[in-house]
């Protein structure tokens, strides 16, 4: 996804990106969305928002979904946008702690996402994507040196795999958290260890998903030197000759939601049910490389094959992960000695 959706796209530069022009005869008919850095969408979807509701669509740039939750949370009832969109369920307790979100039903949310809804929640967020956090692996950089790549994400305790590894700070990233929680449900007993042994092998821990698939990993942009990184199950749909190993997955749902303040609660309405929408639903995956949430809505030729949804997830109940979330991280920085 946090994406994360993320996403494997290529991903828009600059810190905020104008989609559409302002509307002389309709003075202020604009809202804002804040979002994370890994957020792309083709241009036609923001053309088709203001064809269909008037309002030209802004989009603002926060860092990963772990910065994003965090600046949310800083500012209730004084809101740097009308909307966010990129808060996923491990990071989404914070905001509404914070009271920093307004409640909204979308009417669309039948349709799909109301599947994806936040125990315990009054509707401050709301699914718009499903993304499962994986270890990736470059399959043609071990093919290429005639070398076995690892097959789960327990053969990291091997210096030989830990050395190769690009991994995220949970605690600036939301698929780095994910997966933390992960070993937490793998390793209930002893995760502490895992990282600890994993750390001490020479697995690299950046602060977000850019630069480690991006900068680091062999089959990102930059050609780096680690052929294992943390990414998304969907990740090999948009770079062949790699795969994930679908025993270290984390379900990730993203969410939109409206922030609390605003001064166009209607026109950040609105939006929320567009991002429900054929339109945005289905430019999700070859945009963001995440599978929407909106139940018949069409993936591309041959995505399911390139990248398949993991029979299994861990999972670990939300209200257990927002009790202990701070402490974990205490922990793990402990473990690794950050």
């Amino acid at each position: 996804m946090t994406r994360a959706v993320a996403a494997v796209a290529a991903v828009l530069t600059g810190a905020t990106v104008v989609a559409g022009c302002a509307d002389d005869a309709e003075p202020g008919a604009e809202v804002t969305l804040l979002t994370h850095d890994s957020f792309t969408l083709p241009d036609s979807v923001f053309d088709t928002f203001r064809q269909e509701t008037g309002l030209t669509l802004k989009v603002v740039k926060s860092g990963d979904a772990g910065q994003l939750a965090s600046t949310v949370s800083l500012t209730p009832g004084s809101p740097k946008a009308d909307a966010v969109f990129g808060i996923d369920n491990t990071f989404a307790s914070r905001p509404i702690e914070a009271g920093a979100l307004e409640p909204y039903q979308s009417p669309m949310a039948a349709g799909g996402a109301a599947d994806y809804a936040l125990p315990d929640s009054d509707n401050e967020l709301t699914a718009v994507d499903r993304g499962d956090v994986c270890l990736n692996v470059d399959d043609d950089w071990y093919a290429s040196r005639g070398e076995e790549p690892p097959t789960s994400l327990r053969d990291l305790r091997d210096p030989k795999y830990a050395s190769q590894a690009a991994l995220l700070d949970p605690g600036t990233s939301s698929p780095g958290l994910a997966f933390l929680l992960t070993t937490i449900g793998v390793f209930p007993q002893g995760w502490q260890d895992y990282w600890k042994t994993v750390t001490a092998g020479g697995a690299t821990v950046v602060s977000g998903w850019e630069i480690a698939y991006n900068q680091l990993f062999s089959a990102g942009e930059a050609q780096g030197d680690k052929p294992i990184v943390l990414s998304y199950a969907s990740s090999p749909a948009a770079t062949p000759g790699t795969s994930a190993l679908l025993d270290s997955c984390w379900r990730q749902v993203e969410y939109v939601g409206i922030l609390k303040g605003t001064d166009n609660l209607t026109g950040a309405r609105k939006l929320v049910d567009f991002m429900l929408s054929p339109t945005v639903q289905e430019a999700l995956p070859s945009s963001m490389y995440v599978y929407p949430v909106q139940q018949g809505t069409p993936l591309p030729d041959g995505w399911v094959q390139r990248a398949p949804v993991p029979s299994w997830t861990v999972s670990l109940p939300p209200a257990y992960v927002a009790q202990n979330r701070e402490a974990w991280l205490q922990e793990w920085r402990d473990a690794v000695g950050r």
